[in-house]
């Protein structure tokens, strides 16, 4: 059930968390906030940028000719993983 709030609501909710909390403290967690955004703000940034880096980098490695679909090494195809039986230690 979606709850719409109008501007009377508002004013209300904050005078209740003005006179509950007091201002410096609801100053401090407004600035909390900022900061944390902020800082995922430039996480996110970062890590676009590193894909972007990599994504290059293997651009650049990739012989000239070659698409992003062709395989970098054209002679492993296709490869399996297979695990290696366990050694008996009671068998003589």
């Amino acid at each position: 059930m979606p709850i719409n709030m109008q501007g009377w609501e508002w004013v209300i909710l904050i005078v209740l968390a003005l006179l509950i909390f007091g201002g410096s403290r609801l100053a401090g967690a407004g600035k909390n906030a900022g900061r944390a955004l902020r800082e995922f703000k430039d996480e996110t940034r970062q890590i676009k940028a590193d894909e972007e880096r990599a994504k290059a980098e293997s651009d650049a490695t990739r012989p000239a000719g070659a698409s992003a679909a062709d395989p970098v090494n054209p002679e492993v195809l296709d490869a399996e993983i297979v695990e290696q039986p366990e050694r008996r230690t009671d068998q003589i």
